[in-house]
């Protein structure tokens, strides 16, 4: 357990928690109650349900601020799923020339990946309208109640009294006024509160239309998922309106590309690192990017990120086997920290094509990897589960001894082969 899980526990037990939500159907837990055990902002903010301490994923509890110093448990919906569409083909956009302070091929914050949005003209494109950034940051979401779902199916009333609220951004036009909460990685759900909250403040407080916007920036895609809350009394009314994806103009990559890579690609040994467990390729191209602007212990890419600590592992360690992460002890803090590579850092820095095509590079010079796509090209068709076994068998792949482990790994082989020949359709 990490230390959120641990503090919870003794809360949980020293106040009779679960007793007192079966009772009431929530708990009322004062922020001085929680800073007993640890820091509230570190025991209370969990963007995604992969982040729940381990007791509130059993007992299927969540946790919501009421004020700026009370917080309320119960077995609440919570989260709102995200499903990317990938048959949208994203619209390019055009990058200002005259623009030298924001890097396009260096966007891995949310702040950057926002401004290069409104400058590019996204924003304005999703509302339809010529709009301003007029409001972002720390704020007051004075007073309103709402109902909540909870996990029973009915309905539980709850009341906010100025709790804090956050916007990442917040733009302006003739009739509308966009709400946007961002992350720089692609997401499996996200938190409604954080659009609910400020959506209840700014209803309050303009007489335009508020839309509520969840926005992330993955594998250089800019997705907006445009919703509404159908009852505004209702914090799980939010609905999916559109999503509208949007990439910077750039050289295309196409299928030739692909086939010169495999024809140059060197093969080289395979190393003493777990073979990879992790199917979902851009997800490793978010891991690369989170590591771009800090380099981070396993607690931390696990409780801020949408990753559990199954997947922290098996993605952390296949960005090590490509040779693009690194792994090493802070002499301070004796925390095991992942940095990018020397290698891993120069792909990142390249140009769109270029970064792509280096990393499917780092991917085919590993023997199991190039033989699947070169039969896939061959016969024009995926290889079959025991086939890529077979392949497999023949590599000499490092620690991977029993069946059930070679067809588990055949699984990632297959995804990532498949990432590699969709990289011309994605983009």
């Amino acid at each position: 357990m990490n230390l959120t899980d641990k503090a919870w526990e003794k809360l949980f037990e020293r106040y009779n928690i679960l007793q007192e939500i079966e009772k009431n159907g929530f708990y009322e837990i004062e922020a001085k109650t929680i800073k007993e055990e640890r820091e509230p902002r570190l025991m209370a903010k969990f963007d995604h349900s992969s982040n729940l301490p381990k007791l509130f994923k059993k007992n299927g509890l969540s946790i919501l601020p009421i004020s700026r110093s009370k917080y309320v448990i119960g077995q609440f919906d919570v989260y709102q799923k995200v499903t990317y569409n990938q048959k949208i083909k994203p619209t390019q956009v055009s990058f200002p020339s005259d623009i030298t302070t924001i890097d396009p091929t260096n966007l891995y914050s949310e702040s950057s990946a926002l401004h290069c949005a409104v400058i590019t003209g996204m924003i304005e494109d999703v509302l339809g309208e010529e709009a301003f950034q007029t409001v972002s940051g720390k704020m007051s979401s004075k007073k309103f109640d709402f109902n909540i779902r909870t996990k029973k199916g009915n309905d539980l009333k709850i009341n906010v009294t100025n709790s804090q609220v956050e916007i990442d951004g917040g733009y302006e036009s003739a009739n509308q006024f966009m709400i946007v909460e961002a992350k720089n990685e692609m997401v499996e759900d996200f938190l409604i509160r954080q659009l609910y909250y400020p959506y209840r403040l700014w209803q309050g407080k303009t007489y335009k239309e508020v839309r509520p916007v969840f926005f992330t920036y993955s594998n250089d895609i800019f997705s907006f998922f445009i919703f509404e809350f159908t009852d505004p009394m209702r914090y799980n009314s939010l609905k999916l309106v559109e999503q509208k994806d949007y990439v910077i103009a750039h050289e295309e990559i196409e299928l030739e590309d692909i086939i010169e890579l495999v024809n140059t690609t060197k093969v080289q040994p395979e190393p003493q690192i777990a073979f990879p467990q992790a199917d979902l390729f851009p997800r490793i191209v978010d891991l690369l990017g989170l590591l771009v602007e800090n380099d981070l212990d396993r607690e931390t890419i696990t409780l801020n990120y949408d990753f559990d600590e199954r997947q922290t592992y098996y993605y952390t360690t296949a960005g090590m086997y490509l040779g693009l992460i690194e792994r090493y002890t802070d002499k301070e803090t004796k925390k095991v920290m992942f940095t990018l590579s020397n290698k891993g850092r120069e792909i990142m820095r390249k140009s769109f094509k270029q970064k792509y095509l280096s990393l499917a590079g780092c991917i085919l010079a590993h023997e199991p990897f190039k033989q699947v796509l070169l039969e896939y090209i061959q016969n024009g068709a995926p290889p079959e589960k025991g086939r890529v076994v077979e392949i497999m068998r023949r590599c000499k792949l490092y620690n991977v001894n029993s069946d059930s482990t070679y067809e588990r790994r055949a699984q990632t082989v297959s995804k990532w082969v498949e990432w590699i020949l969709d990289l011309p359709n994605m983009y």
